[in-house]
């Protein structure tokens, strides 16, 4: 999957938002002031051509939706950022959130439970 600049990326959390979206809304969904109309039309043809959206045609315009996921497109983001820069340890990468002041008690133990919730689940389904 190729990676998205922060202009496409942008463009894509609002379709994802909008799911299926013509240009017109597309351009609405952004705050004030908004990039010019043909900028983001660009940026919207680079998506097609990248396959991160795909249309369907009425008379002269095109609905663009989404072709990937949200979900599909952030996992596939973090297992990249992952294997660039913790040699592909999930662990390692988990283990960085502890270091430093950036996480208080309350989200340790928030992640503590659904890493113990998702251990649990992986051995009911081995048994």
């Amino acid at each position: 999957m190729k990676e998205l600049t922060k202009a496409e990326e942008q463009v894509m959390q609002y379709v994802w938002t909008l799911e299926k979206a013509f240009l017109k809304d597309i351009v609405d969904a952004f705050p004030e002031p908004r990039p010019a109309y043909t900028t983001i039309s660009t940026v919207v043809r680079v998506l097609v051509k990248k396959e991160f959206l795909h249309y369907e045609t009425f008379g002269k315009i095109r609905q663009y939706a989404p072709a990937v996921t949200k979900d599909v497109y952030f996992k596939r983001h973090i297992k990249d950022m992952i294997g660039n820069f913790f040699s592909g340890s999930a662990s390692t990468f988990a283990l960085s959130f502890t270091e430093g002041e950036d996480m208080n008690l309350t989200e340790l133990e928030k992640m503590k439970r659904m890493i113990e919730e998702k251990i649990e689940r992986l051995k009911e389904n081995d048994n």
